[in-house]
């Protein structure tokens, strides 16, 4: 009667004590202000044709709506960019370093999962000895035979997962897999934005690289006739030292250029996994006509799904919030249930006879009465991990936001600069060809000549320079949407 009482009154207490010691807290998504829409997201339409400062009438072009999802660079309509994505894409090291993390994670993943389920092992072993007289009981100085036996058995073992520890730590460990393969897929990302980005400066530095060269010939022009006419007399040697001085100016500032692309060229080598050295790429000015796709913006709350190092930060929240889960299962009972059977014999072929059996089978339960704080600091730790993984969030995602806001602006921008840059071209180019005619009728100085040969100089390359910008922030304002415009790129290498 009094054991049934005692039971009776115990149970109402193991069950409150089960019920509360729901170790993993319910994972709450932090509140973000996410706006309505993007408030740089009003760029030029589309369809808008513009006239490039050589006369070429183009428009931007249109997303390629059938590309496959997450291939964004399709749509630059660039057979060549494609190929270096591709090549890159297989050998770049930063890339199959992100590939071996996964993998890991994954490992990882899959440790914690096997918690899950009898852990069971078996074990066959001999054993030869000898014991002391004592041991055995017989009179000091007895000469003790020599003992062999044989052992076989099978074992088995199974945590019983009352307070959550096991499944805890199995959300813990799948939720940083999801990370690292969300790591991934931003390190491929950023791999495919800087080999498109560097492909397009190399471009730009090639297109500038031929404005140059184009003015030094302009230039070497301009000596040999300032030569002819120093000859016979009909200048001084002020106009033709000048000339002189443009000229090696014009190939200092060439050279410049030449060091720049070099220095590009090796750039987009490492991006590709070659050695510099073994890379050398064509030559490929970036012409006025070059079609530039129109990037949708789309909506704010879409990019938190876009963005995979957002998504690697939500991730990360999830597996802090499980961890608390973990630490807090510390503080409550395990339970172990074991067994193992077998036999043992004196001779090997005696061990699997029934005679010879034995078996074990058992249960412990265990929980910690002292332990000097560790357990609740363990928690307080894991909840401040939690805190400052929300905080990181928050921190992605604001940052996210502001690239999106500052490339849409960049566009928005270099879109009104290119149309006055346009107009100055043609207003620089018909100056120039005044002043030559003005000079060549003697109605003019050459300094006026060499002004606005200067001036249209420098407008071309300044249009040369943006023509560049404009190609690198669509690529940067695709990077900063996280890729394409569905899902991000398929996980091919990591899945491998």
């Amino acid at each position: 009667m009094k054991l049934h009482m005692i039971a009776k009154g115990v149970a109402p207490l193991m069950a409150a004590l089960l019920l509360s010691a729901c170790a993993t807290p319910e994972f709450k998504q932090p509140q973000i202000d996410t706006p309505a829409a993007f408030k740089e997201s009003q760029i030029p339409a589309a369809n808008e044709v513009k006239t490039a400062a050589d006369g070429t009438r183009w428009k931007q072009a249109q997303p390629a709506e059938q590309q496959a999802r997450g291939e964004w660079w399709l749509a630059f309509n660039d057979t060549a960019l494609n190929e270096l994505i591709a090549e890159a894409t297989k050998a770049n090291a930063n890339l199959a370093v992100a590939a071996a993390r996964v993998k890991q994670a994954r490992a990882i993943a899959g440790v914690a999962e096997a918690d899950r389920i009898p852990q069971i092992g078996v074990g066959v072993g001999a054993q030869r000895s000898r014991p002391s007289a004592l041991e055995a009981g017989r009179p000091q100085g007895t000469d003790m035979p020599l003992q062999t036996s044989y052992s076989a058995k099978l074992t088995a073992s199974y945590e019983v997962d009352l307070f959550g520890r096991v499944s805890a730590n199995v959300s813990a460990a799948r939720n940083d897999a999801a990370g690292v393969e969300a790591n991934y897929r931003s390190v491929l990302l950023a791999l495919q934005a800087d080999v498109a980005q560097t492909y397009f400066r190399l471009r730009a530095t090639d297109a500038e690289l031929a404005t140059v060269e184009q003015t030094v010939r302009l230039r070497e022009e301009s000596v040999k006739v300032n030569q002819r006419r120093f000859d016979l007399g009909d200048i001084g040697e002020f106009d033709l030292s000048r000339a002189k001085t443009e000229l090696a100016t014009t190939r200092a500032e060439a050279i410049g250029l030449q060091r720049q692309r070099v220095t590009t060229e090796h750039a987009l080598a490492v991006l590709l996994g070659k050695p510099a050295a073994a890379y050398s790429a064509g030559v490929s000015p970036l012409q006025d006509s070059v079609r530039l796709p129109a990037i949708p913006a789309g909506l704010p709350s879409s990019l938190l799904e876009r963005r995979p190092d957002i998504v690697a930060a939500q991730r990360a929240m999830e597996a802090a919030n499980a961890r608390i889960g973990v630490a807090r299962s510390a503080m409550f009972p395990v339970l172990n249930i074991s067994a193992n059977g077998g036999g043992a014999a004196e001779h090997f072929s005696d061990v699997f006879k029934w005679s010879t059996r034995s078996w074990v089978l058992g249960a412990l339960m265990s929980m910690p009465l002292i332990d000097g704080g560790r357990n609740r600091n363990n928690v307080v730790r894991s909840e401040a991990a939690l805190e400052e993984s929300v905080a990181s969030y928050r921190q992605s995602v604001l940052t996210a936001f502001a690239e999106v806001e500052d490339n849409l602006a960049g566009l928005r921008i270099l879109s009104g600069q290119t149309a006055q840059l346009d107009e100055a071209v043609v207003s620089a180019r018909r100056s120039a060809d005044l002043a030559q005619k003005l000079y060549d009728a003697g109605r003019s100085s050459y300094l006026d000549l060499l002004d606005a040969q200067r001036n249209l100089a420098a407008v071309e390359r300044s249009a040369v320079q943006l023509r560049g910008n404009r190609a690198v922030t669509t690529v940067a304002l695709v990077r900063a949407l996280g890729g394409g415009w569905d899902k991000p790129a398929s996980n091919a290498q990591a899945s491998n």
